[in-house]
């Protein structure tokens, strides 16, 4: 379904199936040329923790996750402008920085911030990743 929305209208951008339905929010909101993106955090399509214990793999499947909100929206890694990771070790960052470095290579290099919190909303996740991205096609919001 393409949507054309107008510069003030909220588009939700949801997935089949929306792993984030249950919880009452979206998984991101597209305004005018611009997708916001709520967490994405390290589970599977039914909402299951992916990689429990395993830093990378979890950083990995939030990543997925979060090119799948994007490319829904119209978007991709490659809009990313700003994102904001939260992690409940920042020791991890070399590993992050990695992964970073292979997600997001295009230059100039996209705004972060790397954020340590005591806890996410599951004890098991390690990451959970949010973005803003440039909106270049309709997307099948």
């Amino acid at each position: 379904m393409s949507v054309t929305p107008s510069a003030a209208e909220r588009v939700r951008v949801s997935a089949e199936p929306d792993w984030y339905e249950s919880a009452g929010i979206s998984l991101g909101i597209r305004v005018g040329n611009l997708v916001f993106t709520s967490g994405q955090a390290p589970i599977d399509a039914q909402g299951a923790t992916v990689g429990s214990g395993d830093f990378e793999a979890q950083a990995r499947q939030a990543l997925a996750n979060l090119s799948t909100v994007l490319t829904n929206a119209g978007s991709s890694l490659a809009d990313v402008v700003k994102a904001t990771v939260f992690v409940t070790d920042i020791a991890r960052q070399d590993i992050f920085a990695e992964l970073r470095a292979e997600h997001f290579p295009d230059r100039p290099h996209l705004a972060e911030s790397f954020v340590e919190v005591s806890a996410l909303a599951d004890p098991e996740w390690m990451i959970e990743i949010e973005a803003i991205g440039l909106v270049r096609s309709a997307g099948t919001s």
